[in-house]
């Protein structure tokens, strides 16, 4: 689809105020589906916590003795200095890289500048979004090379398939981020994907989106695109947080030019930075959970400390993609039991430094089958009872996040609106003791007819739009569909009767002219 095809698919409202499209609006309505509404939900359960305060003590003089004592390699000396500045040492320096350690206060006293909450608002000011306290917000997949559906098998990303993903993400209320690319397109060169990605993603969606910290030009392009899709000034884009990126350590025990790279440029400009170490226990962390999740927390911890440096207050947050590898094949494992321990003792910790927590919904299996059902549960799980605040690959991940599965995508919205739906809060005023309905129907009736049950019974509870909830033989009379099979069709549907959220035309423009311009000049360098 061209610059101009998408064009079309828009329409014009007063600059700066935008709302929804029909397509997963605010009331959840919809012609393919009836969802839940937008809203932001709040996690009023206690997290589970394995450990008890000794042990979260224990990981935190660990993870201290990490960074005093052994360090972390930055393979970026500009972050390295800075750090040195403000009271780090610095060893095994070359003209690429430092081995960077730093006590333990210094490290405690950077982290009381990290906002404990903070809010995140894209160009539809709706849309803006809570990271911290009991907040709970749900992305799309990110960055799988390849995608798979019922019709067309497993194929290669594209740019049609990227649209559709984006689509998806835009149509559900239960999704409040489009976070990195639903799916790789593979063909769009490296050089420009960047501009055609988030042109796509811009005019397409009107949630919070994110910047890969893979090169300074790529970041600049994302945070400039970003500020013009938003009707914004330049100090209206730098007062408050308008998009964010997302960065991984290279475990064990370092981390990379472009990443640190991206966490700086976004943090001059006030926006957040996610600092995620992708740990798998085994491999690239100690094989026990108590070392994994030591190692990861010192990772997060100096690239927080590092945004501290840069800009005091900016707001942080550290995630959690602590695993374990199969001992049998060295392949990476999700969704296993020591992968929601993990996460459940780094909610801890993130809790003990009063630091927003992203974790992800993974799974390994290689279909949208009862393993990745199951898997994905076990993580979400894992995220509800860890006080996650920002779950990644919320919904479509597959393969171990080799591949972005249409119906996976559909399956896991389901369970994401049956989630969202369980934090609603409970009630019990004097109408939902219901004592009045009990008396009236007395011993051995029934509630069904009464005025009571027929003035709720419509919103009551839950309502699925893709499970089944019929008997055998009504279930076998409709073709005795599976639940792959029924998210095929709503996926379909969904597509078929999406429109792009309003956007002001000159801004589309503008937008329009600045790829143009910077596809000129070459996009980003490649090793290509």
């Amino acid at each position: 689809m061209s610059i101009g095809e998408i064009q079309a698919e828009g329409t014009t409202t007063k600059r700066g105020r935008r709302s929804g499209g029909r397509a997963g609006n605010k009331r959840g309505q919809g012609a393919a589906i009836k969802q839940i509404p937008w809203s932001i939900p709040v996690n009023t359960d206690k997290p589970t916590e394995p450990l008890p305060p000794e042990g979260v003590d224990a990981i935190h003089n660990t993870a201290m003795r990490v960074l005093e004592e052994i360090g972390i390699e930055f393979l970026n000396v500009e972050a390295a200095e800075i750090l040195q500045a403000h009271g780090a040492e610095l060893s095994n320096i070359t003209s690429e890289s430092a081995l960077v350690k730093m006590d333990r206060a210094m490290v405690m006293e950077k982290l009381k500048t990290v906002p404990p909450q903070f809010s995140v608002t894209p160009r539809n000011i709706d849309r803006k979004i809570i990271i911290g306290g009991n907040h709970m917000v749900f992305g799309n997949v990110s960055s799988p090379p390849n995608f798979s559906n019922l019709d067309e098998g497993r194929k290669v990303g594209n740019r049609k398939a990227y649209q559709d993903f984006i689509k998806l993400t835009q149509y559900f209320n239960c999704l409040h981020f489009a976070g990195g690319y639903p799916v790789e397109p593979m063909d769009i060169h490296p050089s420009v994907r960047h501009l055609d990605c988030l042109y796509d993603k811009l005019t397409m969606t009107d949630k919070v989106v994110h910047a890969y910290s893979l090169g300074k030009e790529r970041v600049e392009d994302v945070m400039e695109m970003t500020r013009i899709a938003g009707g914004l000034t330049h100090e209206e884009f730098d007062a408050t947080p308008r998009m964010y990126t997302n960065i991984n350590s290279t475990s064990p025990l370092k981390h990379d030019h472009p990443m640190l790279d991206g966490l700086m440029r976004l943090a001059r400009r006030g926006q957040p930075t996610i600092v995620t170490p992708f740990t798998l226990a085994g491999a690239m962390s100690p094989i026990t959970l108590a070392g994994t999740v030591a190692q990861s927390i010192a990772e997060a911890l100096i690239a927080v400390v590092l945004v501290q440096c840069v800009n005091p207050g900016c707001p942080s947050a550290i995630g959690t993609f602590s695993s374990n590898v199969d001992m049998k094949t060295g392949a990476p494992a999700f969704g296993t039991p020591d992968y929601m321990r993990t996460t459940q003792m780094t909610g801890q910790m993130a809790r003990f430094y009063k630091i927003p927590l992203r974790a992800s919904n993974t799974c390994v299996s290689n279909a949208p089958d009862n393993q990745a059902t199951w898997e994905s549960s076990h993580s979400l799980f894992a995220a509800m009872t860890s006080g996650v605040n920002m779950v990644y690959h919320a919904a479509g991940w597959l393969e171990g996040g080799l591949c972005a599965s249409y119906e996976k995508f559909i399956m896991d919205c389901e369970q994401l609106q049956q989630i969202i739906s369980y934090m609603g809060p409970v009630k019990w005023d004097e109408q939902e003791l219901a004592l009045d309905a009990m008396a009236e129907v007395g011993h051995g009736g029934h509630f069904f007819g009464i005025q009571h049950t027929q003035d709720r019974y419509e919103t009551a509870f839950y309502s699925p739009f893709l499970s089944d909830w019929s008997n055998f033989e009504n279930w076998e009379d409709r073709g005795a569909e599976l639940t792959v099979t029924r998210a095929n069709k709503v996926w379909k549907q969904i597509l078929n009767e999406f429109e792009a959220p309003p956007m002001d035309e000159a801004i589309r423009e503008e937008l329009e002219a600045f790829v143009i311009k910077r596809k000129e000049e070459g996009g980003a360098p490649t090793d290509f």
